[in-house]
């Protein structure tokens, strides 16, 4: 009987790595820098899959494994919106303590250790990629018409003019100061923790690997602490600019081609470089107003107005789209750079070569075809339009090649150069998208500086045609 167990990528990866060289588990595939996402330990019996942290505690509820290694406040995240999932916490292991702390700007007048009442509070928007925990935390305080921003990261970046209120991990209150925060209250402190699906842990023998991670586990289980009001304060808002033009610009993948596609326009901003960036980037012209986020987070950012331009991927924005058909966004501007192919991933042993192959074996299966994807929305529109009989879409966060073939059928992934996708043994079949990075505007602009707004897009969109035929 073959174990299944969930192992995470990104920070964790080194010392999750170390941990299991020292219990003596073979998982070769699981060195820092491998493309590898999915391995089978023959000797041990053992199947190993790779995904982003937040993904492993859904992935052992569902049962697809038996047990994972992730940070506990994950398995919080998700227990706080479904308490009665299969997920169990076998214990704690070490590794990196995390803290998540609610925290507010310097502008807003709050007071280190000192929650506001819920009242000067009212209509507050509470930025997090912790929604769940986010969410609880204003219920808990019982702010008045409070306003939850789920995001992919840098939550930091919002306050004070895009959020009032922000829960994101940091080691303690001088990391929140750092960030140019003021630390309210930690309200969750915990590390590392073996979880097992609640069924297997009755019903599977897991003790080859129980075994040898057992003298490991120890210490306490994470901890949450939510706040209590401080006593009276001032807390101050602040509301859109509306006399200036925002933009945002991306971190991340796409830094480095928006900054040359910036270039290229004679667009130079301070603090916002090839490789490196602060989050608010000096503009050097009057009325513009610089942010870097997220691209992932910039189709709904324009959307509702809090930003006026955003530099994305065409994926995201289609992404958007197919879900919020009559969202006021649209391209603007292709930037041409940072292209790559968007399609269909299936196990390389699967007997389709295109995609007209692969929906007749599908619609064949006899039960629902499961589509994993950090694009949801798209995905559904591409089984929509491929006229899949009936499906199952995953929404995922990442390490996309670790879905299939076990956990999924399909993989509605974006590749460059396809390395990625032959390194764990699948193949993609007809591309329907490209996707290069764009300029992303409202329908009918907020800022009252309308002249300077299409002044940038006609900068860009010249230096756009110029470099399309270079």
């Amino acid at each position: 009987m073959t174990i299944r167990l969930a192992l995470p990528t990104g920070d964790p990866r080194p010392a999750v790595g170390a941990l299991l060289q020292e219990a003596g588990i073979g998982a070769e595939c699981y060195e820092p820098g491998s493309r590898v996402l999915r391995s089978v330990v023959a000797e041990e019996r053992l199947t190993l899959r790779v995904f982003r942290e937040k993904d492993i505690p859904i992935q052992v509820a569902l049962g697809n494994y038996d047990l994972g290694i992730c940070g506990d406040v994950w398995v919080s995240e998700l227990q706080i919106r479904f308490p009665l999932q299969r997920v169990v916490q076998v214990g704690s292991l070490p590794g990196a303590a995390m803290k998540v702390w609610l925290c507010a700007s310097p502008q807003s007048g709050a007071v280190a250790g000192r929650v506001p009442p819920a009242g000067s509070l009212a209509g507050a928007r509470v930025a997090s990629e912790l929604p769940n925990l986010a969410d609880l935390v204003g219920v808990h305080l019982r702010i008045p018409g409070y306003r939850l921003l789920p995001l992919f990261g840098s939550a930091d970046a919002y306050p004070p003019e895009d959020a009032e209120l922000v829960v994101m991990p940091a080691e303690g209150p001088e990391e929140v100061q750092r960030k140019g925060l003021v630390p309210l209250h930690c309200i969750y402190e915990g590390g590392l923790a073996l979880i097992a699906n609640a069924d297997s842990l009755a019903g599977k023998d897991l003790s080859p690997l129980l075994g040898k991670l057992g003298q490991f586990l120890g210490g306490e289980k994470g901890s949450m602490d939510l706040p209590d009001v401080g006593g009276a304060s001032a807390f101050q808002t602040f509301g859109r600019d509306t006399t200036v033009v925002r933009l945002a610009l991306p971190d991340g993948h796409a830094q480095r081609h928006t900054w040359a596609a910036l270039a290229d326009a004679g667009l130079t901003f301070e603090g916002y470089e090839e490789k490196t960036f602060v989050r608010r980037p000096a503009a050097g012209i009057d009325g513009l107003e610089i942010k870097v986020l997220r691209p992932q987070d910039m189709p709904a950012l324009v959307a509702t107005g809090a930003f006026d331009m955003g530099v994305t991927g065409i994926d995201w924005l289609t992404d958007h789209l197919c879900r919020f058909p009559s969202s006021p966004v649209r391209m603007a501007v292709d930037l041409g750079r940072s292209r790559y192919k968007i399609g269909p991933v299936v196990d390389e042993s699967f007997e389709a070569e295109s995609t007209a192959e692969a929906v007749r074996a599908w619609n064949r299966l006899g039960r629902p075809v499961r589509i994993a994807s950090e694009f949801p929305a798209l995905a559904e529109a591409f089984a929509r339009d491929h006229h899949l009989a009936h499906t199952q879409v995953i929404p995922i966060s990442g390490a996309s090649e670790g879905f299939v073939p076990e956990d999924a059928d399909i993989l509605i992934e974006g590749s460059e150069t396809g390395t990625s996708i032959r390194a764990n043994g699948l193949k993609m079949l007809d591309p329907f998208m490209e996707s290069t990075n764009c300029v992303i505007v409202r329908r009918e602009a907020v800022t009252e500086r309308t002249d300077l707004l299409a002044d940038l897009l006609a900068r860009l969109e010249k230096a756009a045609r110029a470099a399309a035929v270079s």
